[in-house]
């Protein structure tokens, strides 16, 4: 699996979600429950996550959704 964004927005995790299913590529939001154990103070980020064989196609949707300043560099970051 890829990680192509995390953040604490729930806006943004749930549009880009949104433009990944409608592309019919696979996605998984990781640690969207975490607010349950944490007490929903938000320290934990979510993580949008796409199988490795759909990471390029999930990167320029992102991009051309004008989410490019939001996902994570190749390497990690």
């Amino acid at each position: 699996m890829t990680e192509l964004i995390r953040s604490n927005d729930i806006v943004l995790m749930g549009f880009a979600q949104s433009l990944l299913e409608g592309a019919e590529i696979p996605v998984l939001v990781a640690d969207q429950h975490m607010s349950l154990m944490e007490g929903s103070i938000g320290a934990f980020a979510r993580r949008l996550l796409v199988p490795d064989d759909h990471a390029g196609q999930a990167r320029r949707l992102l991009t051309e959704a004008g989410l490019a300043h939001e996902l994570r560099d190749e390497g990690g970051r």
